[in-house]
């Protein structure tokens, strides 16, 4: 692929856009349905503890002379092979379910936005969210330069819409004899408010990506933690704002049609016309979703390539960026999923993934720190994500028993990781076995 060095406002559009998409699109519907009017307050505490685990990023980054994420930190500080590989492929399945959720989410609304939800008696979701994953690889395959610039394009489009949807909405909340705005704190209580954090914590992740672009950023020591935090506070921002006004202005709609919910949070403004605007913002959200997190995830996954933790199949180890087999095999994988449309499974899991290698990371920022303030602020991090794993664990298996299910089985196989890793030593060992025998 052609490359283009991208400046700040290209990094903060692909972590911004590797994040909006799954949070508000795909989540809140789950979130709301836990807190009510309060889900913006499981989204500031999701936030919050992604902060402080970028701060561990930032921080082991700095000390690390080569550019790459968890992988490269567990290589570099612990120099276990095995565990990174592990760790890496857990995160590409992590990326690939949140690419199948942000194209699911795409078929969604455009499905709505057409009016009809099958022809000649073949569902369109299925087919446009796969079209759209088509789309997107085609724009990676054209290099960097094409992808970063309809990244900014894409993200500027439906942030643009969402804020005047969010404070055009309260505005009216407040103004209007026939709305009000509440908080939801008044009906807070249990663990309900924690569990919905971790359950929307998966868009979160979108920021580490820009760890795995730093060759194509300009100036990235300064750039990408720049572009980390101010991501993640632009991301709460439209969250709170996005959150507030469903929940208060479309509060059965969120009931009954979670997937689309926020659409209906325009009709008290505009009517049924200001339904319009939001879907076509949906469709920049979850398109721009897809885009970033493609771009970056063939970046970090050619760089396993290198490090021999994925197979030869795949790509070709030293190339100059990301091969096509690469982005093909991701974006196949990624259509599979998302036409299979039974997208809750992968998708707790891909939260969990991330919450369990956050956490490793807060770890291993916490035992390297260099100052007392990382030590703290990281601290604080490790607490929720230590909170969040078990609370989502045990909301899977009380109330969500056949996704459970799914996750226990994708567990089985980040164990055939393990195997696939460990096969030359198991191979000696059985060697050795037969010898004696």
């Amino acid at each position: 692929m052609s490359e283009s060095r991208l400046g700040l406002t290209g990094a903060v559009s692909i972590a911004l856009g590797g994040m909006v998409g799954g949070g508000i699109f795909a989540i809140l519907g789950v979130v709301a349905g836990l807190t009510g009017p309060a889900a913006w307050l499981a989204f500031v505490a999701a936030g919050v503890v992604a902060a402080c685990a970028g701060y561990a990023y930032v921080s082991l980054d700095r000390q690390t002379a080569e550019s790459g994420g968890a992988v490269t930190f567990l290589e570099r500080y612990v120099g276990n092979a095995t565990l990174a590989g592990v760790v890496g492929w857990t995160l590409l399945v992590g990326y690939v379910g949140s690419m199948a959720m942000y194209a699911y989410a795409f078929g969604r609304f455009s499905e709505s936005l057409v009016g009809v939800d099958s022809l000649g008696g073949i569902p369109i979701r299925p087919v446009v969210s796969v079209a759209a994953v088509a789309t997107f690889v085609a724009l990676n395959l054209a290099g960097a330069r094409a992808s970063g610039t309809t990244e900014v394009a894409l993200v500027g489009g439906k942030v643009a819409i969402l804020l005047a949807l969010g404070l055009g909405g309260l505005g009216y909340a407040f103004t209007s004899p026939d709305a009000s705005v509440s908080l939801g704190l008044s009906g807070l209580g249990g663990l309900a408010p924690l569990v919905a954090a971790s359950l929307s914590f998966v868009p979160f992740q979108g920021w580490q990506l820009l760890l795995y672009d730093e060759d194509v950023i300009r100036n990235e020591s300064t750039t990408v933690p720049r572009a980390i935090f101010l991501s993640i506070a632009g991301a709460v921002v439209v969250y709170v704002l996005v959150a507030l006004v469903t929940t208060n202005l479309a509060a059965q709609a969120v009931e009954q049609h979670p997937e689309t919910a926020l659409a209906f949070a325009a009709k008290p403004l505009l009517g049924q016309t200001g339904v319009l605007p939001v879907e076509v913002a949906a469709l920049f959200s979850t398109g721009s979703a897809i885009n970033a997190t493609l771009f970056s995830s063939a970046r970090f996954a050619e760089g396993m390539l290198d490090d021999g933790l994925l197979p030869d199949e795949v790509g070709r180890a030293g190339s100059d960026g990301p091969s096509r087999r690469l982005v093909l095999a991701l974006g196949g994988l990624t259509a599979a999923f998302t036409a299979a449309g039974s997208l809750d499974g992968i998708t707790s899991f891909a939260s969990l993934a991330f919450i369990a290698v956050f956490g490793v990371v807060s770890v291993l920022a916490v035992r390297e720190r260099e100052d007392t303030l990382t030590g703290v602020v990281v601290s604080v991090g490790l607490l929720g994500t230590a909170t969040f794993f078990p609370l989502l664990c045990y909301h899977l298996v009380t109330d969500r028993p056949e996704v459970a299910w799914t996750v226990l089985v994708v567990a089985v196989v980040v164990g055939a990781e393990l195997l696939y890793f460990e096969r030359e030593t198991l191979l000696e060992e059985a060697v050795a076995v037969e010898r004696r025998l």
